[in-house]
């Protein structure tokens, strides 16, 4: 029996369409469905007209002005400590005199890809009163009292930090140790000739040839960051009032633990976009300088 021949065009036309049409029903409407209600003030089913009153309360809502701050806060600190982290130790990892590196790529590897809900509970144990890290650093000395890592507004901030540091560095890592296995050793090794050391060779050399992929872990853990939310509603809750609460987390809340209201969610939710959208096209402008 001979195999059914394909007809050219019209099969393909059939692929084309149906893929318009899966993308068109689960990717376009919801974009364009977000901004109809955000016009509207919506409760369950009930959908009321209310032109801009949604982004009048949104600029007046100090709440959310909060959050994105904490969202900044984040940004500002964890990012760049993320991401020099993950450059030094991928750059630590490539050496060809480094035993045993692929049981540590593995080990660095592994945060993030551990369960979400696993790893905030081992840190919440970690990080009480009581926990392993007050008790070693009160056995070290560097500490006189027990510090409340997730009830003081500071120290809060601070171990979220961490914990995101510790999931997402590694997971940075493997691009910068990608991009460092495509730089040409006969580069490097010219270098070393024309008598460059090791701090001309990282600055001058590999960073700039690593501008690509430095670009796209910026760019992607900045959308991360101002997208934040798992981290935070399983460490802290948002809590103590609210100092840690990100505005992902509020949009959460405005959607189902206050009163239901997915209009005004919508508009905070675009607003989201638009600020992630900007720090984007801000990076690109300032990384695609000479």
């Amino acid at each position: 029996m001979k195999p059914k021949k394909i007809s050219g065009k019209g099969e393909v036309w059939k692929f084309i369409i149906f893929a318009v049409l899966f993308g068109s029903a689960f990717l376009l409407y919801p974009i364009f469905y977000s901004i109809y209600i955000s016009f509207h003030s919506m409760q369950g089913l009930n959908s009321v007209f209310n032109g801009l009153h949604n982004y009048i309360r949104m600029a007046q809502d100090t709440v959310f002005w909060k959050a994105l701050l904490n969202n900044f806060t984040y940004l500002i600190f964890q990012v760049p400590i993320m991401l020099i982290l993950g450059l030094l130790l991928a750059f630590m990892l490539n050496s060809s005199t480094l035993k045993g590196k692929t049981f540590f790529r593995l080990a660095l590897f592994l945060p993030c890809v551990t369960s979400l809900v696993s790893y905030s509970v081992l840190f919440k144990m970690m990080f009480q009163v009581g926990g392993i890290v007050n008790n070693f650093l009160l056995t070290v000395g560097i500490i006189q009292m027990p510090i409340n890592w997730l009830n003081s507004p500071f120290w809060a901030k601070v171990t979220v930090i961490l914990a995101l540091c510790w999931r997402w560095t590694g997971y940075n890592m493997i691009f910068y140790l990608a991009g460092l296995q495509n730089i040409s050793a006969d580069t490097l090794e010219a270098a070393s000739i024309d008598g460059a050391n090791a701090a001309q060779k990282f600055f001058r050399i590999i960073i700039p040839q690593l501008k690509p992929v430095i670009v796209f872990t910026t760019i992607t853990s900045t959308i991360g960051t101002i997208q934040l939310f798992d981290e935070v509603v399983n460490l802290t809750g948002g809590g103590p009032s609210n100092e840690t609460l990100t505005a992902a987390q509020l949009i959460y809340n405005h959607s189902f633990v206050y009163t239901s209201n997915f209009g005004y969610s919508a508009t905070l939710s675009w607003a989201l976009v638009v600020i992630v959208a900007i720090l984007s096209i801000i990076q690109l402008k300032v990384t695609n300088r000479p």
